[in-house]
């Protein structure tokens, strides 16, 4: 498998962690003018972006610690864009979740993971 099918892979498995935890996906793989944000959810009236991480190994560090300012601005840039196209009309808030998938199978989510980097 090359990068994005693995990466596909593991987005599909935290849409399915995450709807069992009552989220409702709205949208996998969002791809717009600005970039692309992996999974769009909602709950409890919140429009949540979050970004899926995966490590086999812990050979180049924690999943999580892959998202850093860089990639924080960059999912920013394209939630921004669909919020204000989708989420802003609505009045919905919005926050940044980043999930992690370890080799081992353990999946680690943290809510409202960053802020907005404008």
């Amino acid at each position: 498998m090359n990068k994005r099918q693995v990466g596909a892979k593991y987005e599909a498995v935290a849409a399915e962690y995450l709807k069992g935890q009552g989220y409702l996906v709205v949208e996998c793989n969002h791809r717009n003018p600005l970039g692309e944000v992996d999974l769009i959810l909602e709950k409890d009236g919140v429009v949540i972006y979050a970004e899926v991480k995966y490590r086999g190994s812990s050979r180049y560090g924690d999943p999580l610690e892959a998202v850093d300012w860089k990639k924080q601005k960059r999912v920013s840039r394209a939630a921004a864009y669909h919020y204000n196209r989708y989420g802003a009309r609505e009045g919905k808030p919005c926050r940044f979740d980043v999930i992690g998938i370890y080799g081992d199978g353990r999946i680690r989510h943290i809510a409202d993971a960053f802020e907005f980097q404008g």
